[in-house]
């Protein structure tokens, strides 16, 4: 498998290979509550990966925080994940939460992971096989998967206030432009919208294009215009989910970075107090 990205040709044919896992990430919905057209529907040998119950820390104050490395590993296994399984992960929107999903694998230590390019809807549109969660099979062989978390990939809130004075960091929003420069309203009411200071925008969806990634010549040519240079670069969104889809992009034909602000702007606005007033 080249690079993070696979065709859903590749997943075709190698479908039933030994050591292939294949994951379905498909939330019930978007953050702006669009629900996908495909909902119900899966890609054969599929495992359900429900990121909301099992791969997130509930306690959390904000949504979709990472999960601690031993809840992660204990999922994973209960999943029938190994140390050595070929993981391919998608959703049904295209591109969407698979990024977040292989994001956390590869912060919990397991590089063998890749993101379905176009997700569910591209399998389909090729015409390629789907079923329903009845046809799954649901109980695994529990894996030995391992988690190996290396926590310097997960950025802080008290790092992007340090960040705010040395600048050591550039912050890439993948949120929409509208959000970023605060003249939209952000899906969680309650916050204000803007920007953390010293941050630009590269909204996620400006990186897709048919629910697939741009080519690398394509992502290259927005990254170098928008990032003016800087090498370290932290990526945010408002939960720390599309976020991922603008770092996997950035690793496809940018610049290796799988630095994340985890908490993203829904953390910083809440305890910068920038709150809306509600009636």
């Amino acid at each position: 498998m080249k690079n993070n990205i696979v065709s859903v040709e590749w997943l075709k044919n190698n479908l039933t290979k030994d050591s292939l896992v294949i994951l379905d990430s498909s939330p019930e919905s978007t953050a702006t509550g669009k629900i996908s057209l495909l909902k119900g529907s899966y890609i054969p040998n599929a495992r359900i990966f429900n990121i909301k119950e099992h791969f997130t820390d509930t306690t959390s104050q904000f949504p979709n925080t990472i999960p601690s490395a031993a809840q992660f590993e204990k999922a994973c296994q209960a999943l029938g994940i190994n140390a050595d399984s070929e993981i391919v992960v998608y959703d049904n929107f295209g591109i969407y939460t698979s990024a977040r999903v292989w994001w956390l694998f590869k912060v919990m230590g397991h590089d063998n992971v890749r993101v379905l390019d176009g997700g569910l809807p591209e399998w389909v549109t090729q015409g390629y096989e789907s079923i329903q969660k009845s046809d799954l099979i649901q109980d695994y062989d529990t894996g030995n998967f391992k988690s190996n978390f290396e926590a310097k990939y997960l950025i802080k809130y008290d790092d992007i206030i340090n960040n705010i004075e040395t600048k050591k960091f550039l912050i890439v929003d993948a949120r929409p432009a509208g959000r970023f420069a605060g003249t939209a309203p952000e899906p969680r009411k309650y916050l204000q919208s803007g920007n953390i200071p010293n941050s630009i925008n590269i909204p996620y969806k400006s990186l897709l294009e048919n629910g697939k990634f741009k080519s690398e010549q394509e992502l290259n040519k927005i990254f170098n215009e928008q990032t003016d240079g800087q090498t370290e670069l932290v990526f945010s969104c408002g939960s720390g989910m599309t976020a991922c889809i603008v770092m996997l992009a950035s690793e496809m034909a940018f610049k290796n970075s799988k630095y994340l602000y985890d908490g993203s702007w829904t953390e910083y606005a809440e305890l910068q107090n920038l709150r809306t007033d509600i009636a």
